[in-house]
This record gives structure tokens, sequence and C-alpha cells, in this order.
């Protein structure tokens, strides 16, 4: 018996998500408390919209250097990036968070002073490193492992016929990644890349233990302040939902796209 497909499926889940969602954008324009609420988390979004997207975009970068390092011919090259990848994946989000925000930032602190007192520069104090790049620095390093075998999976699954073509007509090895792999591996890997894009705007919220006022961080103390913690949790709620299932839908879309521009 065949199974239905899921693109053919008509999306009543989303109806339903709509409907409520625009019922509930009634009651915020409707109650005072939500707007109060929502006045005071504003500013949380834009700091999770900043660390979401640059942690994300030094998480690829590292990612696909870790992908093709564990690739390499070279065998040192190929163990250091293994060596990277299992020991971060081993550890827990927050605890990445607590580490890099109180052991790693602060020894980079004193070695960038001891540096600069050979050079003439003067020291930089541990406090003038903000905590929203020490998060940045710390969900960068920790989804960089995981992106990686994104990444490594991906650029594997090329079939290697074709890269031994290019390499027949001449093509440099930076070419041959720009022009032949990567735009295969791209469409293959882009599924995958896309819920860890999902997945750390949720984990932005981990942030909140270092103090970063994030949508998270704003809503305890909201809550903290009001004493409304059902109108202010339910806004905090409300927010990350938009953002996680707006792009889920965003993401599904150009995956549909790039499957019938590129069908093979």
């Amino acid at each position: 018996m065949a199974r239905p497909s899921a693109d053919r499926d008509f999306p009543y889940w989303l109806v339903l998500v709509v409907a409520l969602g625009l019922w509930f954008c009634w009651r915020i324009a409707s109650t005072d408390i939500y707007l109060q609420v929502l006045d005071a988390l504003a500013k949380g979004v834009r700091i999770t919209v900043i660390v979401t997207l640059a942690g994300f975009a030094l998480a690829s970068l590292m990612g696909l250097g870790l992908a093709m390092a564990s690739l390499s011919r070279h065998l040192a090259l190929r163990q250091a990036a293994r060596f990277y990848i299992e020991i971060v994946r081993g550890v827990p989000i927050i605890v990445l968070l607590l580490y890099v925000a109180f052991v790693l930032a602060p020894a980079l602190v004193a070695g960038w002073n001891e540096i600069g007192a050979r050079i003439g520069l003067e020291p930089v104090r541990t406090r003038d490193f903000p905590f929203v790049w020490r998060a940045t620095m710390a969900l960068s390093i920790g989804y960089s492992a995981f992106i990686a075998e994104v990444f490594r999976a991906g650029l594997q699954s090329v079939d290697e016929g074709q890269v031994e073509a290019a390499e027949a007509l001449g093509l440099s090895p930076w070419r041959r990644f720009r022009h032949v792999v990567f735009p295969q591996a791209f469409r293959r890997i882009l599924p995958p890349l896309g819920n860890d894009f999902v997945a750390m705007v949720k984990d932005s919220s981990l942030v909140s233990v270092l103090g970063v006022a994030d949508v998270t961080q704003m809503g305890k103390v909201t809550a903290a302040g009001n004493f409304r913690y059902f109108e202010t949790y339910n806004m905090v709620a409300f927010i990350y939902l938009v953002m996680t299932i707006s792009l889920s839908l965003l993401l599904r879309r150009l995956e549909r796209r790039l499957r019938r521009s590129h069908p093979g």
C-alpha cells in the first residue's frame, strides 16, 4: 500500500496554527497586560535574533572548516577535527556556555594582555568582554561540531565520479569545490542545516543563565516585577513559536524550490 506523500497533504495543522496565532494576536491587541509584556520583551527579541544569527554564521563557517579537515588527506588534520567534534558534542550547551563565559573568556583576555604588554598595548579587562558575545561564542563552538557532521555527510554524498571528471577538465581544487561539490552537497544538507538553525533559536534561550537580556531573560525579569506569570510566559512562548515556525516554513519552501530546480 502506497504511503501518502507529506508534500501533497493539505496542511490542516498550519491552518490551526494560524487560527490560534490570529486569536492570540487579537488577545494581545485587546489586553493591556499583554501589550505591556510585549513592550518589555521587545529588546529581548533583538538580542535573541543577534545571538542566533551571529552564532549560526560563525558555527557554519567553523563547521565547514572542520568538515573539510575531517576529509583531508592529512592524518593530523583528520584526527584533530575528530577530536574537536567528539569532545564538543559530548558537552551540554549550558555547560559550554558557563565554561566559555567564566573560563575561556578570562583566559583569552589574559592571553591578549600578555601579548599586548610585550608590544605596548593597553590591558583589557575581562568585564570589557560582553556576556552577549561570550554567549554567541559558546553557541558557535557548540553547534559547529554538529554542523561539521552535517557538512561532512553532504560532501561525502557527492558522486566521486563527478569530482574526478572535474579534475580531468583541469579545474583547480577550489573550483571543483565551488562549482561541482558544494552546490550538490548544499541541496542535501539544507534540511538538517535548517533543523540546526531552528534548534539554535530555541537554545539561544539558555543564554539567560548568563544574564544576557534575551527574550527568556526579559520574560523572567518582567514576571518577577509584575507577578503575571501566565501572561508573561504565554508571550515568551508565542514569540519563540512565531520565530521557529516561520523559519521552518521558509526553509521548507526553499527546500522544495531547490528540489524542483534541480530534480536530480
